[in-house]
This record gives structure tokens, sequence and C-alpha cells, in this order.
């Protein structure tokens, strides 16, 4: 693997040596099982093709100068899939199997790490599905889960530079009291229609509005929204928004940066106040927000062609944590031993 170029990988899949799954039959989980295969056997009239019972995650591992392999946040992540499944009425997976899965999968594929000075990052992909028949609308009896991993680039490949995102309110990501605080592909495939016109118009992502009145920030494309000003990090607050674990690691590195942390409602017209925006995830950390354009209201919300001060330190300082240069003092990382 020396001679690998790794600012070649984006986000597409890269299929890596070996991935982990692990079976929910008659009412208990099974042991974890190795595969070098990338095709999965799925039932026909699994539940996960046809009542939607489907669940994901997305963590990375990031190895540091110190030669050290961290995960950020994998118990993080193992409570939002058990979460998930209760949501949709899957078998949910113990943490600690979470877990163990996780660092199995990353063990297996150690050769698959990019190095620190390559910016790159190992991404992990858990999957979770029904993949038991079952043709009348109940619960699967019998679950999949599966963990991929694979190397992943720079998120900015032209450098950490402010985007533009469009509010359309024709389009809705989730609705209340629906499947939107919970991570299923079902939010995701309702997104791509106006994500793809997005793209098409020149935008980075949609700005969701809450489909029940349309006044108030939503979800940010396939993220969480945050806005700063006056020395406060504001994010969103709906029953309709996934709880990202950047977001909520966010709120914690601005409050330990002496800064005010409000989760609440949103409104559009608040937009205007904001000296800061972007959208946080795992994929980029923060994703600068340049422009927000009201497509439907003409109205534009212009944030700077750079950075901001603040969204900057925020993003130092996780990338930090994460690769082991900035003190973990909240213990959110797993260091894998080898």
């Amino acid at each position: 693997m020396e001679n690998i170029d790794w600012k070649q990988f984006g986000f597409g899949y890269t299929k890596t040596d070996y991935n982990v799954r692990c079976h929910f039959r008659d009412g208990k989980w099974g042991e974890l099982e190795i595969s070098s295969s990338d095709q999965v056997n799925v039932h026909i009239a699994a539940t996960g093709l046809h009542y939607g019972q489907q669940a994901f995650e997305g963590l990375k591992a990031f190895k540091g100068p110190d030669g050290k392999v961290r995960v950020f946040r994998i118990d993080e992540n193992a409570k939002r899939m058990q979460s998930s499944s209760h949501g949709i009425m899957m078998a949910e997976m113990p943490v600690d199997l979470f877990e163990e899965a996780v660092i199995k999968t990353i063990k297996l594929n150690e050769r698959w790490i990019p190095p620190y000075e390559s910016g790159a990052s190992l991404y992990i992909r858990p999957v979770l599905f029904g993949n038991g028949a079952q043709v009348g609308v109940n619960p699967a009896p019998e679950y999949t889960f599966a963990i991929f991993v694979m190397p992943v680039g720079p998120y900015f490949k032209e450098g950490f530079k402010p985007t533009d995102y469009v509010i359309y309110r024709e389009y809705d990501r989730a609705a209340p009291q629906g499947t939107g605080t919970i991570k299923v592909g079902g939010n995701y495939a309702s997104s791509l229609r106006g994500g793809t016109r997005a793209h098409k118009e020149g935008f980075s992502a949609v700005l969701f509005l809450d489909a029940k009145e349309k006044k108030y920030i939503d979800e940010c494309g396939p993220a969480n929204f945050f806005g700063i000003k006056d020395n406060t990090y504001v994010t969103p607050k709906s029953n309709s928004i996934l709880p990202s674990i950047t977001n909520k690691s966010l709120c914690q590195i601005a409050e330990d940066m002496g800064m005010t942390v409000e989760r609440r409602k949103v409104t559009v017209e608040e937009l205007a106040d904001f000296t800061e925006a972007g959208a946080c995830g795992t994929a980029a950390v923060i994703s600068p927000i340049r422009k927000i354009v009201d497509a439907d209201n003409k109205v534009d919300y212009f944030y700077g062609d750079e950075a901001g001060e603040t969204s900057l330190k925020l993003y130092n300082t996780l990338r930090g944590i994460q690769y082991g240069t900035v003190e973990d003092k909240h213990n959110w990382n797993t260091i894998i031993e080898f």
C-alpha cells in the first residue's frame, strides 16, 4: 500500500480486504462473521427491501502523528443505531457488540488506514436491515448487520472554502413525529430530488425548512446547521432533525471555548443575524456556508467568501482531537490496539 496516492480517494466506494457481519435470528444476535465478499444475500421478501426497515451509521478512524489509530465517539454511533432500530422496530444491537464489530473491521483492514500526513481517514459504514421474509406489513423476524470500511480523502479538495446553499419550500426531508430524528435511508431518499436540483443550480445542498409551518430551519442537506452570532453557537432544535454526533461535539467544544450554546427553534429570518454559518457532519466536520439563497422569496443571506474565525477554530479543534494533536479532555476517542 506504500505507493497509494491517498489524496485520490473521495467518497466513492472502495473495496477493502474484509467486512464483518452479524445476524439476528431466533430472538438473539449471533457471532461476528468475517467476509472478503462485498455482496450480501438478501431474501426477496426482506422488509429492508419492501418496508424500509433499514438504518446505517457513519464514523471514522484516524491515524495520528504518534502512529496511534483513534475512532471518534464510537459509543455515540452505537447508541444512535439503537435509537434508529427502536424507531422502526428492528432488533437493537448491543453497544458492546457494535463496538467490537467496528474495532474488528478496522483491525482486519489495517493496511487501508491512511497515514497522518495524507490528511485522509478511514470511513466506517455500519448498516442494519430487515432480512427476514415478511409480506405483511410487520417487523422482520431476522436482521442482518454488516460493516465495511474504506479510505476517504480530505473532504475539502479545494481547501476549507465556503459554498452556497439554497432554500426550496416545495421539498420536505422528514415530517414531525416521523423518522427525521433517526438515521434511516428513507430520509436520504426523500432529500434526493431537492438535492439534485440544488446541485444543478450551483448549490452545495438544500437548507430544508420544517415540514409543518415552513418557518424554521431544519436540516442542512445531509447535515446539521449552525450559526454564529455574539459569541453564541446556535443550532436548530426540532423533532425532525437527526442528532448529529459532530454537532454534539462542536456544542461541547464551543462551551469549552467560552461560548454560549443555544439549541432551539431558528426562524428563516434569523439567518440575517448570523455572522457565520455552517453545516456539520461526519464527512467534513464543518462545511462553511458562503451564502444562503431563499429561492422563493428572492432573499440572499451572505456570510463571506472565507470561513469565519470561529468556524475555523471549531473545525481545527475537533480535527485536532480526532488526530490526537489536541487534548481529548472528554475521552471521545477509542485507541485501537493492533
